[in-house]
């Protein structure tokens, strides 16, 4: 399949993170204007080879580059830009309704509160749905290396129908279990918001049975090592892998990032064989800067290093639309596209 074809296909974006999006210009620019000088570098080339995480091999060292990103999202103009830009680039790249997160504790260091943050974020989503007819929703992210998720639910809570969809728990998995959590995962999904917790990409299978026990998760951010538990030859499967395929959780993958993260190379990744053996799977890019990646470049990773078909793109984005935290109507609507942008 050509790469323009590609790019024009309709896609669904689950897993953005909103910190992991900047426009090398756009973190330059911003530096500027709030005084920060800590950038590594001073021009867009060397930021934008700085930023990129590919050799990074460990979610820790992938996770560097945020430090950046965030110290210049610490204003509601700022991060009101970022997220108007996140959405205009997505838009560009054939995606017809996201979801994007972030973790609004992270954006308090100059005084901003939880929900000041949460609003200048849908404020920049609208912004641009204004003018793309894109649909972007939020998910808000608690840090699992930070003690009061509760407050983060409770943030998260005061936006509900206002554009806010979900709740996740992100940051260090390895070494940092759900269970201290558990109280905010049960306040968010009471007031109305749906659960998606970040497992099984630094950590094994049990992180993920963690994920959908302890927390009651609808979706699973990454999920890759489910793969530890399939057997590649016989399709056997562990009694975590098992059950996930079984209930049809949807995973989301997030292939270019889990290289960089992992220190492996393409053709060592498991979305083929989680596709083979029956998961619902979804792409997605999960860190667009530090990747330097598009939704159309994992759809080619997809086709070129993972044996995938069109028809396979296919039923992943039909995934990923009946996953989406959005209303009967608005999942219906997104089906129908893409049939008719496949089927053109």
């Amino acid at each position: 399949m050509d790469r323009q074809r590609l790019q024009a296909l309709p896609k669904v974006e689950l897993h953005s993170h909103l910190d992991g999006g900047l426009r090398v210009r756009t973190v330059l620019e911003l530096a500027d204007e709030l005084g920060y000088t800590g950038l590594p570098a001073g021009d867009e080339a060397s930021l934008a080879a700085w930023f990129y995480r590919g050799g990074a091999g460990s979610l820790e060292q992938y996770l560097a580059g945020f430090e950046h990103t965030i110290a210049v999202m610490q204003t509601q103009p700022a991060i009101r830009r970022v997220a108007y830009e996140a959405a205009q680039d997505l838009h560009a790249d054939g995606v017809i309704y996201a979801e994007s997160r972030f973790a609004p504790v992270l954006n308090t260091r100059s005084g901003l509160a939880r929900e000041d943050a949460i609003e200048a974020a849908l404020d920049g989503f609208a912004a641009a749905s204004a003018e793309t007819g894109l649909v972007v929703n939020l998910i808000v992210d608690a840090m699992r290396n930070f003690p009061d998720s509760e407050s983060d639910a409770r943030a998260a809570l005061r936006f509900v129908d206002r554009g806010v969809v979900g709740f996740d728990l992100a940051g260090p998995e390895d070494g940092f279990p759900p269970e201290p959590h558990a109280p905010a995962c049960r306040i968010a999904r009471s007031g109305g918001l749906h659960l998606t917790i970040h497992a099984g990409e630094a950590a094994g299978p049990r992180s993920v049975a963690a994920a959908l026990d302890v927390c009651g998760a609808e979706r699973i951010g990454h999920g890759i090592r489910l793969a530890d538990q399939i057997d590649p030859e016989t399709m056997a499967m562990g009694l975590v892998a098992a059950s996930v395929a079984a209930r049809r959780v949807p995973l989301e993958v997030c292939p270019t990032s889990n290289l960089h993260t992992l220190g492996i190379r393409a053709g060592e990744h498991p979305l083929g064989l989680l596709v083979r053996s029956g998961f619902n799977v979804t792409l997605n890019t999960d860190n667009r800067l530090m990747s330097d990646v598009t939704l159309t470049d994992e759809f080619e990773f997809a086709l070129t290093h993972q044996g995938l078909s069109e028809d396979d793109l296919q039923q992943i984005s039909l995934n990923a639309a009946e996953a989406a935290f959005a209303d009967a109507g608005t999942r219906r609507a997104l089906r129908e596209a893409i049939q008719l942008g496949y089927a053109s």
